[in-house]
C-alpha cells in the first residue's frame, strides 16, 4: 500500500490528503493543536471566480461542483450559499472597469446598485458592476469535511506534530516530528507560510515564498437597517481591490484588502489597518461606524508571479509542493488536492491539464 505523508493540515493539507486517502495511507502532520488556525480558520470564507489570474480561476471552475454537491457524507449543509459581488467604480476608473468587464462582471446601473445596497454613498460611484456567481463559503465545513474523510479512509491526523527534521532515506522520506517519526515515499509539503522553512529542512530548493498579513474587523449592522435585509447585501467592494464589506455574523465584515509583508507567525491585528478598512468603507457609504466588536488578521503566502506551487521538486523524487496558494486556497482547495493527488499518483486531470505547466516548481530558488 502507499504511503504518504503530508506537512501541513490546513484546508490545502486536508484535501491534498482527501484525495490522496483514494491511494493509500495518508498521514497529515499539523504542527499546531488544532488544524488550520492561521490561514484558513480566519478567511473570509468567500468563493470567487472572478478572483485570481486564469490559473486560480481555472482551479476554482473545477472546484465549484465539489462544493455545490459534495461527496456522500462529506457533510449535511450546503457549503456554497449565493451572494454575489458588487463592484463600485469610481469616477476615472474606466480603465479597470474595462478590465472587470472583460474578466466576467456585468454592469448594473447605479440605480440598481443601490437597490442592492441602500446605504452606498451617492455620488462615490457613477458605475458599478456585479459578479453574480460569487458565494459564500462555509470554510469550517469544508476543512472538516477533508479532514473527517481522510480518517474515514484509514488516514489520520496527528496534532502537535510540529516538523524538526526531514531527510531521504532509501525508499524516500523521513519526517521527525514533536509527535514521532514518520515515514514514506512521498511527502506532500502543504505548510503554508512554513513551506520554503519545510523545504530547507529537507535541502530542497526554496520557491521564494512570501509570508503576508490580511487584516479584517467586525463591526455591527448599521442602526436603522432591519437585520434580515443587512445580511442579503452583497459583498461590496471598488474597482481597485481597496476594501471590501460583507455581511458576516449579524454584521459586516470589513477589511482593507491589505497584504503586508511579515515573518511566518501568529498575525495580529494592526489598528492603522483596522482604521484604514472603516475610513473606505465610510467613504463608500452613509454608515459612520462607532464600534468594533472583533478584529483579526490572517496569514496568506504567496510567490512573486502570484500563481500556486503544485507539483514535485524538480531534484527532489517524492517531494511535492501545495503551496503559494495567497488567498485563493479556499476557494481552490477541491480542485487542487485533487490536482495534487493527480500528480503524485498518476496524470492530471483533463480540465486542469492546460494550467499545469504554469503550477509546477519548474524553476527553483537556489540559495546557495
Amino acid at each position: 500500500m502507499n504511503e504518504f505523508v503530508v506537512i501541513g493540515g490546513g484546508i490545502a493539507g486536508a484535501s491534498a490528503g482527501y484525495f490522496l486517502a483514494q491511494h493509500g495511507r495518508v498521514t497529515v502532520l499539523e504542527g499546531e493543536p488544532i488544524p488550520g488556525i492561521h490561514a484558513t480558520g480566519r478567511s473570509a470564507a468567500w468563493f470567487s471566480e472572478y478572483y485570481g489570474g486564469p490559473e486560480v480561476r481555472a482551479l476554482t471552475a473545477a472546484s465549484r461542483d465539489f462544493y455545490e454537491t459534495p461527496p456522500p457524507g462529506f457533510g449535511d449543509a450546503p457549503l456554497l450559499s449565493p451572494r454575489g459581488a458588487l463592484v463600485l467604480v469610481p469616477p476615472g476608473a474606466d480603465e479597470e472597469f474595462d478590465q472587470a468587464l472583460a474578466e466576467g462582471a456585468v454592469e448594473v446601473s447605479t440605480a440598481e446598485s443601490q437597490a442592492m445596497c441602500p446605504v452606498l454613498r451617492p455620488g462615490y460611484h457613477d458605475r458599478a458592476l456585479l459578479r453574480p456567481r460569487a458565494c459564500d463559503l462555509d470554510v469550517a465545513a469544508a476543512h472538516q469535511g477533508f479532514l473527517a474523510g481522510i480518517r474515514r479512509r484509514g488516514g489520520r491526523v496527528v496534532t502537535g506534530a510540529h516538523v524538526r527534521a526531514i531527510e531521504r532515506v532509501p525508499g524516500g522520506w523521513r519526517v521527525e516530528t514533536a509527535a514521532d517519526d514518520f515515514t514514506a515515499p512521498y511527502v506532500v509539503n502543504a505548510a503554508g507560510a512554513w513551506a520554503d522553512e519545510v523545504a530547507d529542512l529537507a535541502g530542497v530548493a526554496p520557491i521564494g515564498l512570501r509570508s503576508l498579513r490580511r487584516t479584517a474587523a467586525l463591526v455591527p449592522a448599521p442602526a436603522g437597517h432591519d437585520a434580515a435585509a443587512v445580511a442579503s447585501w452583497p459583498m461590496v467592494t471598488d474597482v481597485a481591490g481597496t476594501f471590501y464589506a460583507k455581511p458576516e455574523s449579524g454584521g459586516l465584515l470589513l477589511s482593507p484588502a491589505d497584504a503586508t509583508p511579515m515573518p511566518p507567525g501568529d498575525p495580529r491585528p494592526d489598528d492603522l489597518d483596522v482604521a484604514l478598512a472603516i475610513a473606505r468603507f465610510e467613504e463608500a457609504t452613509t454608515i459612520k461606524v462607532t464600534r468594533v466588536t472583533h478584529r483579526w488578521a490572517g496569514l496568506r503566502s504567496s510567490v512573486a508571479h502570484d500563481v500556486p506551487v503544485i507539483g514535485e521538486a524538480p531534484d527532489d523524487p517524492g517531494f511535492f509542493w501545495l503551496a503559494a496558494l495567497s488567498g485563493y486556497g479556499i476557494q481552490v482547495a477541491p480542485a487542487a488536492g485533487q490536482l495534487l493527488s493527480a500528480l503524485v499518483t498518476g496524470a492530471p486531470p483533463r480540465e486542469l491539464a492546460a494550467c499545469v505547466p504554469a503550477l509546477v516548481p519548474a524553476s527553483p530558488v537556489r540559495t546557495s
